[in-house]
């Protein structure tokens, strides 16, 4: 495996294109290309049916008798579709009804709106490379994504349309790409099959497993994985009145038991409050495990029970923690603990609320630390 290198750093004088979602309305989509026209630009409206893209293009004429239109999609004889795309670049039109053939190559520094019909039809990468043929220069673009309306789209629809209309800043598209990898799920990523093992383990733990398996290969230590095991008797989840969807609960669970520190799973509250609103009770148990589960981690202990008097720390044969550390814990004054042969630290500590048994589970490890 080797590391990854993301170039977020626009051009100079890039600006973020605006992102519109928006039912099909005759006065907005009619607005939006005068206002690129009044300013000296050109509109691409993607229509992606050939069979009645002549029409829509009829539809735009009507709707805006200002506009000088043309049509291109992929179906038309190589010699004609030369002719409409330079004739589009040399601008003696200003608006292109087409087809997705513009998704790739395209660099049109004039045309700076973008309106995509039935947006709830495409793929978000797909929406992404075609909201990039727009805001090419340093003019403000904008794109419209029309949809039927709310009621008629799927979950994965609703989704799609939403992350892209959230990551509008400018470098968004790695963060597109990674979301765009949560909703579908990734195949074989050493072979030709669409569909493999990453959607079932996580994209995380595929690559550790992935190098790790490398890493034995080439002879190298292998060092065991520390899953620490956590049994505190909490109810810790994230609820599914928080969030609906199952797939994105699933998505959530696993980036945060793929936190390495404590600051990843803060970025994650902030992102879960930014979506979802306040976090209940019951994910905010859940974040407080997974910052737990982070230490135990960090200290090799494999892990965590209690009994409702008894806090009981499994520790790992490789372990960072000095034993002299735990032996300083045995000889506290008053301590009721014992440490047993299998490596187990047991501890006497009462009966807890969840909050105090966590913040003493979390003292005990600060300890180690």
């Amino acid at each position: 495996l080797r590391a990854l290198s993301v170039i977020d750093t626009p051009p100079v004088d890039r600006l973020a294109i605006r992102t519109y979602v928006s039912r099909f309305d005759d006065d907005l989509i009619r607005q939006a290309i005068l206002r690129e026209l009044h300013r000296g630009g050109q509109v691409f409206f993607v229509h992606n049916r050939v069979q009645t893209i002549d029409a829509m293009a009829d539809f735009i004429r009507q709707l805006v008798p200002e506009a000088k239109v043309a049509v291109g999609h992929g179906q038309m004889g190589e010699r004609a579709l030369e002719q409409v795309m330079l004739g589009f670049i040399e601008g003696k039109n200003n608006v292109l009804v087409c087809s997705t053939i513009i998704e790739n190559g395209i660099d049109i520094p004039r045309a700076n709106t973008i309106i995509v019909n039935r947006a709830d039809c495409f793929g978000l990468s797909q929406l992404y490379q075609l909201r990039g043929r727009v805001g090419r220069s340093d003019r403000r673009a904008y794109a419209y994504l029309l949809i039927p309306g709310e009621g008629v789209l799927n979950r994965d629809a609703r989704e799609r349309l939403r992350i892209l209309q959230e990551q509008t800043e400018l470098g968004a598209g790695f963060r597109i790409a990674s979301h765009d990898l949560e909703l579908r799920g990734a195949g074989e990523l050493l072979g030709a099959k669409q569909a493999g093992q990453v959607m079932a383990v996580g994209f995380e733990m595929y690559t550790e497993l992935l190098a790790e398996t490398i890493a034995e290969l080439q002879g190298l230590e292998k060092e065991d994985r520390i899953d620490p095991d956590i049994r505190l008797g909490l109810s810790a989840y994230l609820p599914e009145d928080y969030m609906r969807d199952p797939n994105q609960r699933l998505v959530f669970y696993r980036r945060m038991a793929a936190a390495e520190t404590e600051q990843s799973l803060y970025d994650l509250a902030d992102e879960l409050r930014e979506r979802y609103g306040k976090i209940p009770k019951a994910g905010s148990m859940l974040l407080e495990v997974m910052k737990l589960r982070v230490m135990l981690k960090k200290l090799r202990i494999e892990s965590a029970e209690f009994d409702g008097r008894r806090l009981v720390f499994g520790f790992h044969a490789s372990t960072i923690v000095p034993p002299d550390k735990i032996l300083q814990r045995l000889q506290q004054p008053g301590s009721k603990s014992n440490f047993s042969p299998d490596f187990k630290l047991t501890l006497e500590v009462g009966r807890l609320d969840d909050s105090e048994l966590l913040e003493t589970a979390k003292k005990e490890l600060l300890a180690f630390l």
